[in-house]
C-alpha cells in the first residue's frame, strides 16, 4: 500500500510545483497511510455495514430510498434517483429518490438515449462532469432547477432466484452541484461498492418475499381445495361466497366484487360482493363494457401493456393506480372512488382456455393507498387457482356424466356381440346396426365430454320427447346392465312436436341426471320409473316419476336452488339458463321432478 501511494504523489501534477524530495514523498505517504487513508477505510466499513444493515423487511422502494440517502452523504453529494428497468415495455422506471421529488421526474424513460440507459446496457458507472452539456440526459430543466450540473450513474443488480428469472437491472444516479466535477477513481469505486451492498441487501429481501409467497400460496391452495372438497357442483358464485372470506386475513383483502361477462361480450354483470353491500348496487347489475374503459381493457385488450403515470396494464391484471385521474377510469368509477374512498383499483381476469367469462376486482380503501407487487402476485396467484379448482370441478362433472352412457354402451355393445354369435346375421343386421348406432353417439359424446369438458355445444331446435325417449332408452339400457329387474319402467303420455331452442348436449346431460337420479332413488325391493311430456301454455313440460319419497326439507332446498349433489347442480344450472322451471312434489310413496322450458316461437 506504502508503494502505490508513493508512485501516484511521485505522479501528482499538484505536488510536481513543491519539488519534494523522495524524503518528504515518503514521509507525506507514510503520514496519508497511518491517519487519513485508515480513517478513510473505517468510513468505507461503517457505510457498508450501513448498507447491509438495512431490514430486508422494508418494501423495495423504501430499501432503495433508504440506500441512496446514505450514499449521498457518504460522498457528499445532493441527491440520488434510482430506475429500474422494465423489460416488458422496454423502459426505465422512476422507482424512488432522496432529495429530488419524484413528482419532478419523468415517470418512465427509454433506455436509448438516455444515461441510464448507457448504464444498464454496460453495466459500468457513467460519469457526466457537466449535467446540461449532456447530449444523453433529457429533462435538464428540472436539474437546472434543483442546481444540480453532473452526476455519477451507477449500476444495481438484483439476482433473479426463480428458474427463467431474469436479473432485475437498475442505476443509482448521485448528483453534485459542481459543474465540470473531476470524479476522483476512488470515489466511484466507493459507490460501486455500496450499490453492491444494496444487491445484497434486495437479494435478502428478494429471499424473505419468496418465502412468505410461497407460504401465503400453500395456505391460498389448502383453504380452496379443502373446502371445495366438500362440496358438489360447484359454481363460480360459490367460489367467490366461500373464498373470498376464508383468505381475506391472508391476502388482507378490504374489498372485492366478481363480475361475469355476458354471452353476447357487450356487458358485465355484477354477481357477488365483499363485504355485501359495499357496491352500492344491487346483485345483477349490468355494465356495458363499452362505456367503462377499464374493463373493455381487460376482456378486448383495446389498450397497450405498459407502466403509466396512472395505470399498469399487464397480461394477467390491470392496476389502476389513482382512478380520479386514471384514462381507463369512467365517470362512475370516479363517483365510486370517491365516494368509498376507494385509492387504487385491482383487476384480475378468470380466464378459461384464453377467454374472461369473470373477473376479480379488489379495491384498496381508506388508509390503505396501493397494492404491492407481493400481494397482486398473490390475488393473480388466487384467480389461477380458482379456474384450476373449477377445471378440476368441470372434470368431475364429465366423469359423473360418463356412468349410465358408459353403462349402456356395454350393454348394447354385448347385446351386439351375442346376436352375432347366436343368430343368422343376415336377420339380425337391422338390430345390430341399431344398437352399433347407439354405441357410436354414445361413443362420441363420451370423447367430445372428455376432450371438451366445458363444451356445451351450438343451440339449436329439438324436440324435447325425442330427445326425452332417446335418454329414456339409455338409462333403461343401465338399468338392466346393473341387473334391476324389479324396476318397471313406463312411459306415459309423450307429446310430440315439443319443440324447444338449446344446447342439444346440455339438455341431454340434464335428462341423464335427472334419469340416473330417479333410478338410483327406487328401493332396493323395486318399484316404478316413468316418464311423460305434454305442452302447458307457452312452455313445454316433461316429468319424471319414480318410486321413493325424498325429505321435505330436500324438497325445499331444491326449490331455492341450494342443492348440494352434483347432478342437481347440473340440472339447475340448465334451468337456469333456460329461463325455465322446476317443481319437486311427492305423494305418500313417489317422487315427481317436473321441468318447464319455453317453447320454441
Amino acid at each position: 500500500m506504502h508503494e502505490i501511494l508513493v508512485k501516484h504523489l511521485r505522479s501528482s501534477p499538484t505536488l510536481a510545483k513543491y519539488n519534494l524530495s523522495e524524503q518528504e514523498i515518503n514521509e507525506l505517504a507514510g503520514y496519508l497511510r497511518k491517519y487519513c487513508l485508515s480513517a478513510h477505510i473505517e468510513e468505507i466499513v461503517r457505510m457498508v455495514e450501513e448498507v447491509i444493515g438495512i431490514s430486508p423487511t422494508l418494501e423495495w422502494k423504501e430499501i432503495l430510498e433508504t440506500a441512496a440517502k446514505k450514499i449521498v452523504e457518504f460522498l457528499h453529494a445532493e441527491a440520488a434517483s434510482i430506475r429500474i428497468f422494465d423489460p416488458e415495455t422496454d423502459r426505465l422506471v422512476a422507482f424512488g429518490s432522496y432529495q429530488y421529488s419524484e413528482t419532478d421526474r419523468l415517470r418512465s424513460i427509454p433506455v436509448e438515449k438516455s444515461v441510464a440507459g448507457k448504464v444498464i446496457k454496460s453495466g459500468k458507472s457513467y460519469l457526466v462532469p457537466n449535467i446540461l452539456s449532456e447530449p444523453d440526459y433529457m429533462n435538464k430543466d428540472i436539474v437546472k432547477e434543483y442546481g444540480f450540473n453532473s452526476l455519477m450513474a451507477v449500476p444495481i443488480n438484483i439476482p433473479g432466484f426463480l428458474k427463467n428469472e431474469p436479473d432485475i437491472l437498475g442505476t443509482i444516479q448521485i448528483y453534485f452541484k459542481e459543474i465540470d466535477r473531476e470524479f476522483d477513481p476512488l470515489e466511484v469505486t466507493n459507490a460501486e461498492l455500496m450499490a453492491r451492498r444494496i444487491s445484497y441487501v434486495l437479494a435478502k429481501k428478494r429471499i424473505l418475499d419468496l418465502q412468505k409467497l410461497n407460504l401465503q400460496k400453500e395456505k391460498i391452495v389448502e383453504k380452496i381445495f379443502v373446502k371445495l372438497s366438500h362440496r358438489e357442483g360447484i359454481k363460480m358464485k360459490d367460489v367467490f361466497r366461500l373464498m373470498i372470506p376464508e383468505l381475506a386475513d391472508i391476502i388482507q383483502i378490504q374489498s372485492c366484487s366478481l363480475f361475469s361477462v355476458t354471452p353476447d361480450r357487450r356487458h358485465v354483470q355484477l354477481e357477488m360482493e365483499y363485504p355485501v353491500g359495499q357496491e352500492g348496487r344491487e346483485i345483477g347489475h349490468t355494465f356495458t363494457i363499452k362505456d367503462h374503459a377499464y374493463f373493455d381493457a381487460l376482456i378486448n385488450v383495446t389498450e397497450k401493456r405498459g407502466d403509466y403515470e396512472y395505470e399498469r396494464i399487464n397480461s394477467s391484471y390491470i392496476l389502476i393506480k389513482d382512478p380520479s385521474n386514471s384514462r381507463l377510469s369512467s365517470e362512475e368509477l370516479k363517483r365510486f372512488a370517491s365516494k368509498h374512498n376507494v385509492h387504487s383499483v385491482l383487476l384480475i381476469p378468470l380466464r378459461a382456455r384464453d377467454k374472461i367469462n369473470y373477473f376479480l376486482v379488489f379495491y384498496a380503501t381508506d388508509r390503505r393507498q396501493y397494492f404491492t407487487e407481493q400481494e397482486i402476485e398473490l390475488l393473480s396467484f388466487l384467480g389461477k387457482e380458482i379456474m384450476k379448482a373449477l377445471r378440476i370441478e368441470k372434470l368431475d362433472d364429465v366423469l359423473h356424466d360418463f356412468k349410465n352412457p358408459a353403462i349402456a354402451i356395454a350393454g348394447f355393445a354385448k347385446r351386439a356381440k351375442r346376436l352375432l354369435e347366436t343368430e343368422n346375421i343376415e336377420g339380425v343386421k337391422d338390430k345390430i346396426a341399431e344398437y352399433l348406432d347407439i354405441v357410436v353417439n354414445e361413443t362420441i359424446r363420451m370423447q367430445e365430454m372428455a376432450i371438451y369438458p366445458g363444451i356445451e355445444g351450438r343451440e339449436r331446435v329439438i324436440d324435447l320427447t325425442e330427445v326425452l325417449k332417446s335418454r329414456f332408452r339409455i338409462n333403461e339400457e343401465a338399468i338392466k346392465e346393473q341387473k334391476r329387474t324389479n324396476i318397471k319402467l313406463v312411459q306415459d303420455k309423450l307429446q310430440t312436436g315439443l319443440l324447444i331452442c338449446c344446447s342439444p348436449f346440455a339438455f341431454e346431460r340434464v335428462l341423464d341426471n335427472l334419469l340416473n337420479n330417479a333410478t338410483r332413488a327406487i328401493p332396493e325391493e323395486g318399484g316404478g320409473l316413468s316418464i311423460k311430456s305434454y305442452q302447458m301454455g307457452e312452455l313445454a313440460c316433461f316429468e319424471i316419476l319414480n318410486t321413493g319419497r325424498i325429505p321435505e326439507e330436500n324438497i325445499e332446498q331444491i326449490r331455492k336452488g341450494e342443492v348440494k349433489g352434483r347432478g342437481l347442480n347440473i340440472i339447475y344450472r340448465f334451468i337456469q339458463t333456460m329461463q325455465g322451471n322446476l317443481e319437486v312434489f311427492t305423494d305418500a310413496d313417489s317422487t315427481t321432478f317436473r321441468i318447464m322450458i319455453p317453447l320454441y316461437q
